[in-house]
């Protein structure tokens, strides 16, 4: 990236429950919303265009994790010739930069890392999401901290990965106490540094997601000083290179559908799911297992509402000079086919 993230960062849908019965395939709901631009003035084929391997860039948890351990999308792209390969990283922020730098195609984070890394200058675009799960982000502090409530962090070292998604629950959560982003310490550290900052106790709280959070409820004891209930959505986004998608429509909505499949069994299923996930991440079941319950399940297509509160984000933290201009969320979505 030319100008790299880390160096521009200074700093509801209806419930899922409701509408997993009898849902549309995503090829037929996704395709006429998210993917209908994809297809257009294209061919709906496989290409001589079309890249031989698409790259994916996943994080240590979630609905990728959960297809890559399955193996379905690999059986699916082979009989279109494509191979499938696949990228850990540690936070949203550094899969952004891969996804802009030409490493990855695809790849999910949550919120906020599309609205830093569209400052910055990527050219992603989004092409869908899972539905809200604010439980799966939280502010934690240690078992035995005095600390009681958002208001006591008035003064306090609080750590978290700079330009994640738990970046906005921690400015939201400030703002309901009635703080200024300036009246606490901010360290920035990613989530393996932040843990172990955690445990010696060189931090007065941590702001993190799932599986590391429920890691450090099961292992620690971490105590949840407020999730994102009533704060933050905590969108999961599926994001695309614009180029790979423009130039392979037919691989995204493939995946898209594939990544659809996959959350529709893992909703019934969380038993297995947590199986996969523990043998996928190396963590333990206990710690798989709460983490699995607090997912949300179901690929939809990326509608107006999704754009307007991922625009508020932006809007918010450009007020607090969080990213050096206004930018406009909807030009990181692919126009609608006519």
């Amino acid at each position: 990236m030319n100008d790299s993230i880390d160096n521009v960062v200074d700093a509801a849908d209806e419930p899922l429950e409701n509408k997993r019965a009898g849902r549309r395939r995503t090829l037929g709901y996704l395709s006429a919303a998210a993917l209908g631009a994809l297809a257009a003035g294209l061919p709906n084929s496989v290409t001589a265009q079309t890249k031989t391997v698409l790259r994916i860039g996943y994080q240590k948890y979630g609905t990728l994790v959960i297809l890559k351990g399955r193996g379905s999308l690999e059986k699916r792209l082979a009989t279109e010739g494509v191979e499938v390969k696949w990228t850990e990283f540690s936070a949203g922020p550094a899969l952004l930069e891969g996804l802009n730098v030409g490493s990855i195609d695809f790849g999910t984070t949550g919120e906020a890392p599309p609205i830093f890394a569209q400052a910055a200058g990527a050219d992603l675009v989004y092409v869908g999401n899972e539905p809200p799960s604010p439980l799966s982000e939280a502010i934690l502090v240690p078992h035995n901290s005095p600390l009681k409530t958002v208001a006591d962090l008035k003064g306090k070292k609080v750590a978290f990965n700079r330009g994640s998604n738990v970046h906005y629950l921690l400015v939201k959560a400030l703002e309901k106490a009635g703080l200024a982003y300036s009246d606490i310490q901010t360290l920035f550290l990613a989530p393996a540094d932040a843990r172990a900052a955690f445990e010696r106790g060189s931090l007065d709280a941590w702001v993190i997601w799932d599986p590391f959070q429920a890691a450090a409820e099961v292992q620690l004891k971490a105590r949840v000083l407020t999730d994102g209930s009533g704060l933050v959505a905590n969108h999961q986004f599926f994001l695309a290179s614009r180029s790979y998608a423009q130039r392979n429509p037919k691989i995204v909505a493939i995946l898209l559908d594939e990544l659809d499949q996959v959350d529709q069994w893992s909703s019934k299923n969380l038993k297995e799911v947590a199986g996969i996930l523990a043998a996928q991440t190396g963590l333990d079941r206990p710690t798989v297992e709460l983490a699995t319950k607090r997912l949300a399940y179901g690929v939809r297509a990326v509608t107006p509402s999704v754009i307007a509160d991922q625009q508020r984000i932006a809007d918010a933290f450009h007020q607090l000079k969080l990213i050096p201009k206004k930018i406009s969320v909807k030009d990181a979505v692919l126009p609608l086919a006519s």
